[in-house]
């Protein structure tokens, strides 16, 4: 019975321990490429990566299912970027 006693203690010390990760937004990875490279990125860039990435997507309220106009590929210089600042705050 004492040795489950200090198991549970040691799982709630753990847990008042722990402090999950915060999400990062889209305007953090545009400040972050804007800081360090120099250029910004345009937000259906960083969408285009993290898709490409198999990254988790969240669905917005105001997406259509087709673009009135055509969506254009980032830059390999801008993909780049981007993946840089994903790794930066260790999304990937």
């Amino acid at each position: 019975m004492l040795l489950l006693c200090k198991e549970v203690d040691a799982i709630a010390e753990r847990a008042k321990k722990y402090q999950p990760k915060p999400k990062i937004t889209y305007k953090m990875i545009q400040e972050y490429v804007e800081k360090k490279y120099g250029f910004k990125v345009h937000i259906a860039y960083i969408a285009e990566v993290k898709m490409f990435l198999g990254l988790t997507m969240y669905g917005e309220p105001n997406t259509v299912e087709e673009l009135i106009h055509p969506r254009k590929h980032p830059p390999k210089e801008k993909v780049e970027a981007i993946t840089d600042a994903i790794k930066y705050f260790e999304v990937i």
